[in-house]
């Protein structure tokens, strides 16, 4: 579905240009590295929110840790 949805909105802009009468804003050469550092793009944010969020859980549970080790210390001084 995501294909046609990109072929359509692409067919749409071609369009817009004829219609505006203007020309392709660049050189298929350079609008294939475009595409390119988009997708790249796209498929890095989830890696970094991932890394991002692995992290965060780590150290949650690293504090969570470090506070029922504090917890466990004080009742064996106070038993």
């Amino acid at each position: 579905m995501g294909y046609i949805i990109s072929l359509g909105v692409g067919f749409g802009i071609g369009l817009l240009y004829w219609l505006l009468k203007v020309q392709s804003p660049a050189p298929p050469l350079i609008a294939l590295a475009g595409l390119l550092g988009m997708v790249l793009g796209e498929h890095a944010i989830p890696v970094v929110k991932a890394q991002f969020f692995a992290q965060t859980q780590t150290v949650q549970v690293a504090v969570q840790v470090a506070e029922q080790m504090k917890e466990g210390s004080s009742h064996n001084d106070n038993g």
